[in-house]
């Protein structure tokens, strides 16, 4: 569910051929705002997957987080029933949730009164509630929980239940993130930090990972749920296996709320600690989806960090990051660039960086600029990289047999 359409191949299409869903602001008038454009999920209508009674019960995240499930569910083919229901878990974060009903509520507070705040306005926002919701529909009574680690959500997601697999506590979890922050409070904050591209005059242009030009990132909004299964039992049933997650680190940079340390050393130490956990040497990883969010500092410091885990096999990488099409969808991120991992070893195809004209200082790697490359990928990694020194990493692995 992103900015580059409805759907997992149609997004998957859209990155392979290098299009651009980022466009100027619609779902608020952003007119005296310095930063106008985002990457709006357009031609999402809720009402496709939720009951018309039900949708004002939920937050926009909510929405994407369910039409995302039903999405992975149905290429899983994957159905709960009383056999399975105990065994199947639901673990879904969002770094922000509902900030366009809290915004909305407050408004109805001020013009009327506390009287006229919706009694629908607690659970429709809170974050644990997208996996509650999809845990609900989908009838799943296993582990239930939830993230909210900024931008590293989703990939923490991910990891954590495929750690919850690992012990046997389930045997498939529905797990990612989802995010839909492009409201007044979401965009007005975070140009208050001076984060976000002021390109708006061609927003197509304006999220570029790792150019010389790049001057912040661009916010996008979407969901990417993933259904992890215990290798044996997804055998066993027949399912359609995409990929193999083989590997997860965390760590902490343990320095700044916003910025990381000048040598990377968080950055570097999760994917050291991923590819321990996958048990692989660092030459055997062949593609990076980067966390790459054009941003001055955070570029060079993950090239730094790549540069220092992967020693001279850092120049025969591939690195690319498909932010430069969906711009960054905060808690969501990890969870659409996960499921973007998956299709990439699947296909063998690495998605471009688009937008990518001139390196800047200090980013000398293979960003795959501009055009998707057909190419082996047996292990493929994925960075995410969260406000407050928070850091997640996967590794996905190509099913040979």
């Amino acid at each position: 569910m992103s900015p580059l359409a409805v759907g997992t191949e149609e997004t998957w299409a859209c990155l392979k051929a290098g299009r651009s869903g980022i466009g100027p602001i619609t779902q608020f008038d952003a007119a005296e705002f310095n930063s106008r454009i985002a990457g709006e999920v357009r031609g999402f209508d809720p009402l496709n997957w939720i009951d018309k009674k039900e949708v004002r019960k939920m937050a926009r995240f909510i929405q994407f987080a369910i039409a995302a499930s039903e999405f992975a569910m149905k290429a899983a083919d994957l159905k709960v029933t009383p056999e399975n229901d105990e065994r199947t878990g639901v673990y879904i974060g969002s770094g922000i949730g509902g900030f366009e009903i809290i915004e909305r509520e407050h408004k109805n507070f001020l013009e009327k009164g506390p009287g006229r705040i919706s009694p629908f306005f607690i659970p429709a926002t809170i974050i644990n509630l997208a996996s509650g919701h999809v845990s609900m529909r989908m009838g799943a009574k296993g582990p239930n929980s939830a993230t909210a680690t900024a931008c590293t959500t989703s990939a923490h997601a991910i990891g954590d239940s495929f750690k919850i697999i690992q012990r046997g506590d389930a045997d498939v979890m529905l797990c990612g993130g989802a995010e839909a922050c492009i409201t007044t409070l979401g965009v007005g904050g975070f140009a208050a930090m001076r984060a976000l591209s002021q390109r708006n005059d061609e927003p197509v242009k304006a999220s570029r990972p790792w150019d010389a030009d790049r001057d912040g990132f661009v916010v996008g909004e979407g969901a990417g749920i993933l259904v992890l299964e215990e290798l044996e039992t997804a055998r066993n049933r027949g399912a359609p296996i995409l990929a193999e997650l083989a590997g997860y680190g965390m760590s902490a940079d343990a320095f700044h709320i916003t910025s990381p340390p000048d040598d990377g050393d968080g950055a570097y130490r999760v994917m050291r600690n991923c590819l321990r956990d996958a048990n692989i040497e660092p030459g055997s990883v062949d593609y990076i989806n980067a966390h790459g969010t054009s941003t001055d500092v955070g570029d060079k410091i993950e090239t730094l960090a790549i540069k220092r885990t992967f020693g001279e096999h850092a120049h025969k990488l591939a690195v690319s990051s498909t932010k430069s099409m969906t711009g960054h969808l905060l808690g969501g991120a990890g969870g659409l660039e996960a499921g973007i991992t998956v299709l990439a070893v699947r296909d063998q195809i690495a998605p471009p960086t688009i937008n990518h004209d001139q390196p800047g200082e200090g980013c000398d790697l293979d960003y795959v600029p501009n055009t998707a490359r057909p190419m082996k990928i047996d292990h493929a990694l994925t960075n995410s990289f969260g406000f407050g020194g928070t850091n997640g990493c996967l590794i996905f692995k190509r099913i040979t047999d």
